[in-house]
């Protein structure tokens, strides 16, 4: 199992950044696709960002260039580097992390941005 803990969410300004982080509770270079996913409110979990063990990243359209996906395998945590936020960026992120084919969640982290 992997067990998942983030941090970082709170209330910005548009135009303004957040660094979240997401601590696993096992060593991460055994697992191969980790992530970040975004629930707006009143809507579905949609990917944000994913980050393969070999540091190949995928963005949704709508944060490519604003956000950043990184890993740090030595310390077993994953970022979400947000610049120029824009309100329809707020609502819950969620750390993600599939391991031997099963899909691992955190609690959530709360992001709002304000306009």
């Amino acid at each position: 199992q992997v067990q998942l803990v983030e941090s970082g969410g709170g209330l910005v300004q548009a135009g303004g950044s957040l660094r979240l982080s997401c601590a696993a509770s096992r060593s991460i270079p055994s697992i191969n696709n980790m992530g970040w996913y975004h629930q707006a409110p009143g809507k579905q979990r949609e990917l944000v960002a994913t980050i393969g063990s070999g540091r190949s990243t995928n963005y949704a359209d709508s944060v490519k260039g604003r956000f950043t996906v990184s890993r740090d395998n030595a310390k077993n945590m994953v970022y979400l580097q947000m610049n120029s936020l824009k309100p329809e960026d707020t609502g819950v992120y969620y750390c993600y992390a599939r391991y031997y084919y099963v899909d691992y969640w955190g609690q959530g982290t709360q992001v709002t941005v304000s306009s």
